[in-house]
């Protein structure tokens, strides 16, 4: 269901607003509702756009050929996803699903292209936010390889609370255990124990929903 959101151009005379643009429609742009459940697009889908979280959160998942899911990010606002379409993926290797009510800007991949060689401000902004995501990346690699169980779970709640970024989250969007496990590779029971120890030592808050305290980082830093 696509959104009446107004539509805005950036002015020459003005410059180029990266924050305007990405709350707006417009050519080759438009703005998409999602209810909860809703698939954005599936894996094996044509991968002709690139999609930016306006609100809402998404998630990210991948299927084997036996049907095993496995959960790859969990994506807040400010997201970008789909960007595979830039390097050449002509279809999607996983699969989009929204986990709460979403807005989603779709960006055709024509436009894309034309903006990140023609808008330095956007180009600096998408650039930033994909160095950002490797970095994470390869930290999510080596807790993997070398981190407990325990500890994954209380990083990955962490990230998901964006966490040591400028505007912080303290409540999540909702997420099942049953993610959770499949995020850090861990059991339902096991993800159930860990979120009932942090919630006894005051780590995390169930009031109207699950609410992250910093103290929780201490989960992470100890030995």
């Amino acid at each position: 269901m696509k959104a009446r959101t107004r539509s805005v151009e950036p002015n020459p005379r003005r410059g180029f607003d990266v924050e305007t643009y990405l709350k707006s429609t417009g050519p080759a742009r438009k703005v998409v509702q999602y209810r909860r459940g809703e698939v954005v697009f599936a894996q094996g889908d044509p991968g002709n756009d690139i999609a930016y979280l306006q609100k809402g959160a998404i998630k990210l998942s991948v299927l084997s050929r036996i049907g095993k899911e496995a959960v790859v990010a969990m994506l807040v606002p400010g997201d970008f996803f789909g960007e595979g379409a830039l390097a050449g993926q002509s279809v999607r290797i996983g699969t989009a699903t929204a986990t709460v009510a979403s807005s989603v800007l779709i960006i055709e991949k024509a436009a894309m292209v034309r903006l990140l060689h023609e808008q330095p401000a956007f180009s600096d902004r998408f650039i930033t936010y994909m160095l950002t995501r490797n970095m994470r990346i390869e930290a999510d690699l080596v807790d993997q390889l070398f981190n407990s169980s325990e500890k994954r779970l209380a990083r990955t709640l962490l990230l998901l609370a964006r966490y040591g970024e400028t505007n912080p989250q303290r409540k999540l969007p909702k997420i099942s255990q049953e993610t959770l496990a499949e995020m850090i590779g861990a059991t339902r029971s096991r993800v159930n124990f860990f979120m009932n120890k942090f919630r006894k030592l005051g780590l995390i808050e169930y009031n109207g929903g699950l609410k992250i305290n910093a103290s929780l980082l201490s989960i992470v830093l100890h030995d």
